[in-house]
């Protein structure tokens, strides 16, 4: 035992026992280093080996043997090339945990086991582990020991490096005293944690994770696992960590059907990116709601009003109405000269046939059978002469074809949602659907894509429903350039030439531009996940909730949330499109009650504001104190009368001088859109520690340190209200800032 202090307690964290232990643990570091090293040797002999897979010096007819020794070869050069590269990243605290655990009664060293915990297994030449994987079965009392039921730890502790070198140790006692031969260094390894800085991105718990988080990362994998909690309480790093173990725990199925993850923003993906590379997974899409969808990728946001109508159920019929409805410019009636017979068919003879094709099929691939529709309709109309010779006539038209390609063209979904840029088109495809405001709206924004030539995060759920409907544009052979003068006599409706689908409605004037950037790339057929994991879920919108079901029809969820912190207003119809893309697949909800975030000052403050408004809020218990309450200030929306500059760009940066000084880490200015430009100016400040954002893309974020700006106007902006600002005062940790304007 360590020798007592003055004051008769045991000081169990003196200076030399803690270097002692440091080196304790540098020695197994550097240990581990040297036989990773072997095992990227290892796997480069196996890449080289593979590389001669599949070559041969025989002659003759060898196809057969050839092509198994290529597919081996390339099975080998791909697994070693993983391995390599699993080997070779660089992992900040490769090793991050060790347990001293006792199998005996009596605790004597005899009896005990010390296991280290890390990111990634590994042995010595004599298969002996050297490091357990921290997914393994044998890593979880890592997570799951408590002092009331220890799972046969006596000693949990934290290793925290920087690259290859420790730099400090943290214990955690499960017995209610130690053996007199070991160490116990600080104050626990979860409040330690906790009061480390911020960085440029989400760092991963691995090595602090709590029981109750753990059970929920190891939760069986198929169904819906549903992990719901307030503010701050790990529930996205639980979430990632889960991702990661179900990669371990069942590698065919997830690495192979893949896993999506999906966020609110592209400042939250870009934010989590490090955390599955660094626990040794890169099998993982990541994707915000703005780029679901190949070929759109977007952060821009509708204003509210506008979002709600985008994202309500009812723009399902709108959207069926759409893709049902004549091409806008497209020929109106069909007349041209078949096999030597004038053939006319009117406007309701061509809505009719185009209703019956129809039914039942994508229009995308129905080309086919729209062509002989016509072919049938034009017959009927004709009635004259051999029906085999006129049909054979109909199929080798030029003229037909030439209507076809504007009567039935391939059609891209963006286009068809920018049909509804036209107002009359869009009151009358809405009607009964929309109100007038809404259907206005609706257009005012698709005219609002084209002038800036980008789509809003809300319109890619809308893309994506159009896709499904029209189907996957196919390919179609160029267009003939020259027509017979007998088949082009009587075509009034096409002046000779096939239109551009869209080029008579009212957007057909604006910038090509814009146009062509909205419709770069191509959209392709969805891709199907084995598992989906949906954070922030509370802010999905119906239509979103669709777009991401169609990608996991047969897949297992995991699903993350706060009702309180929701930023769609109608919950109620969120649900039902939620609860239909689970469909019947079995449920389980693990709550996250600690808050680990926040210093228990700023979430008070937070917590007073939610409850008088939404009192059924999740409300979670904050763990760490700083001893320093929010600050407040104001600010001048302009120059006071007294002459005096005190703007809000000058109180924001006055602010973030005082919080440069009190926090190691990262520093948010998050402001509605009308302070925006004026206090754009602070982003990257202090090489690049200060960070300027809008409320909305500070979902799932975190920093040592916030500057609120205008809390009302945050309010009277955003989509949930006070529940937008309620995530706002709850992304600081240790300092927070407050600026309103003086009234």
């Amino acid at each position: 035992m360590t020798p007592p202090a003055p004051d008769g307690t045991a000081d169990r964290d003196s200076a030399p026992d803690v270097e002692r232990e440091i080196a304790i643990e540098q020695a197994h570091l550097d240990r581990v280093l040297v036989e990773l090293a072997k095992a990227a040797d290892r796997a480069g002999l196996v890449a080289v080996d593979g590389m001669s897979r599949g070559r041969t010096d025989r002659t003759g007819d060898v196809r057969d043997e050839e092509m198994s020794g290529l597919f081996e070869r390339d099975a080998l050069v791909f697994n070693a090339a993983r391995r390599q590269a699993s080997l070779s990243t660089q992992h900040e605290g490769l090793v991050f945990g060790r347990l001293d655990l006792d199998h005996g009664s009596t605790m004597d060293l005899a009896d005990r086991e010390v296991r280290y915990i890390g990111r990634l297994g590994v042995r010595d030449d004599e298969y002996e582990p050297l490091v357990v994987d921290w997914r393994a079965p044998a890593a979880s009392a890592f997570y799951r020991a408590t002092p009331v039921d220890p799972h046969g730890v006596i000693r949990r502790r934290v290793l925290r490096s920087r690259e290859d070198v420790v730099v400090g140790v943290e214990d955690d006692l499960m017995v209610p005293e130690a053996p007199a031969d070991l160490v116990v260094v600080g104050d626990g390894a979860l409040l330690a944690a906790l009061t480390r800085s911020r960085g440029g991105q989400m760092r991963d718990i691995v090595a602090t994770i709590q029981q109750h988080q753990d059970e929920a990362i190891r939760a069986e994998a198929r169904g819906v696992t549903e992990i719901t909690g307030g503010p701050g309480t790990g529930k996205t790093v639980v979430a990632l960590h889960r991702a990661a173990y179900l990669l371990y725990s069942d590698r065919r199925r997830f690495e192979v059907g893949g896993i999506l993850v999906i966020g609110p923003s592209a400042a939250y993906t870009a934010y989590i990116e490090r955390v599955l590379p660094s626990l040794g997974e890169d099998s993982v899409t990541l994707r915000a709601l703005g780029d679901v969808v190949d070929a759109i990728d977007t952060s821009r946001l509708d204003p509210p009003a506008v979002a709600a109508v985008k994202g309500s159920l009812r723009m399902r019929q709108l959207l069926a109405r759409v893709a049902g409805a004549a091409v806008p410019g497209s020929p109106a009636s069909f007349r041209a000269f078949v096999g030597g017979h004038a053939v006319h068919l009117d406007a309701h003879e061509l809505e009719r046939v185009r209703r019956g094709v129809l039914r039942g099929q994508r229009r995308n691939q129905a080309t086919k059978a729209a062509r002989e529709a016509l072919a049938q309709a034009a017959w009927n109309a004709v009635r004259s002469g051999e029906r085999d010779e006129f049909m054979s006539a109909f199929e080798d038209s030029l003229a037909v074809d030439d209507f076809m390609a504007a009567w039935w063209p391939q059609i891209d979904p963006r286009e068809a949602l920018l049909w509804l840029a036209d107002t009359d088109l869009a009151y009358s495809l809405a009607r009964g659907v929309l109100d007038l405001d809404e259907a206005a709206a609706v257009a005012g924004s698709m005219r609002e894509a084209l002038e800036l030539g980008t789509w809003t995060v809300a319109d890619v759920a809308l893309v994506d429903d159009l896709a499904q409907r029209l189907g996957v544009v196919e390919e179609v052979e160029e267009e003939r350039e020259f027509l017979e003068i007998e088949e082009l006599d009587g075509v009034e409706e096409l002046g000779g030439r096939a239109r551009v689908p869209g080029s008579d409605v009212g957007y057909s004037t604006m910038s090509r531009a814009p146009r062509e950037r909205l419709l770069r790339g191509s959209i392709g057929r969805v891709a199907e996940f084995a598992h989906v994991l949906v954070d922030e879920a509370q802010d999905l919108s119906p239509m979103q909730w669709r777009m991401i079901a169609r990608r996991g029809g047969r897949a297992s969820w995991t699903v993350v949330g706060d009702a309180a912190q929701a930023s769609w207003p109608d919950a109620a119809e969120a649900a039902r499109a939620r609860d239909e893309a689970f469909g019947k697949a079995p449920r389980r909800s693990f709550h996250m009650g600690t808050n680990y975030r926040n210093a228990r000052e700023i979430f008070d403050y937070a917590r007073d504001v939610i409850l008088p408004l939404v009192p059924d809020a999740d409300i979670p218990t904050a763990v760490r104190e700083t001893g320093v309450q929010p600050v407040e200030a104001t600010f001048e929306l302009g120059i006071g009368i007294d002459g005096v500059r005190d703007t809000v760009r000058e109180a924001a940066g006055a602010a973030v001088e005082t919080l440069l000084d009190d926090v190691d880490g990262s520093i948010a200015i998050i402001t509605p859109a009308r302070h925006a430009d004026r206090v754009a100016g602070l982003e990257g400040f202090a090489d690049g520690r200060v960070r300027v954002l809008d409320p909305l893309s500070t979902k799932g974020l975190e920093w040592d340190a916030t500057v609120v700006v205008d809390p009302d106007a945050i309010v009277e902006e955003s989509p949930g209200g006070v529940r937008v600002l309620y995530v706002v005062l709850t992304r600081a940790a240790h300092r927070m800032t407050v600026l309103r304007p003086r009234t």
